[in-house]
């Protein structure tokens, strides 16, 4: 359902607030190394974050990624939109048209996929970073899915 770039995205963002402490930042190699995502690739995207303000970096020898209150306030349909875009939750499943163009004459999906979409919506909309940095800290659980 999500592209590979928003999931990474979301599991970059959650390890970081997970480990964030105020004085340190993770560097790009030690991130792409616990998560097992590929450093390029990662650092694509974290720079993405960072130049939409849900991310915070600083270059040099002590330099790397930190979270800032953006970060920690950001709902996953925030970072789903800044990585991918509206599509997933504005497009017709059938048509290339946003849904609400297709008002008269919807496809024949449109009905069943919009209350699907609702859900999706309202889930992604009402989890932040913080609230999921917080569960993977309690639960002892693990990011690298």
């Amino acid at each position: 359902m999500l592209s590979n770039t928003s999931r990474y995205a979301i599991r970059a963002l959650i390890y970081l607030a997970a480990n964030h402490t105020e004085k340190r930042k993770i560097g790009i190699k030690k991130i792409a190394e616990d998560l097992d995502i590929p450093s390029p690739f990662l650092g694509k995207i974290l720079q993405t974050l960072v130049k939409k303000k849900l991310l915070s970096s600083t270059k040099g020898p002590n330099g790397g990624f930190g979270v800032n209150k953006n970060t920690l306030k950001a709902n996953l349909m925030d970072i789903i939109k800044t990585i991918d875009g509206d599509d997933l939750f504005d497009r017709c499943l059938i048509s290339d048209k946003k849904c609400t163009e297709l008002k008269g004459n919807p496809c024949a999906l449109h009905s069943h996929y919009e209350k699907i979409r609702e859900q999706v919506n309202h889930m992604f909309s009402g989890h932040t970073i913080d609230m999921l940095s917080k569960e993977f800290n309690e639960s002892g659980g693990t990011i690298d899915l």
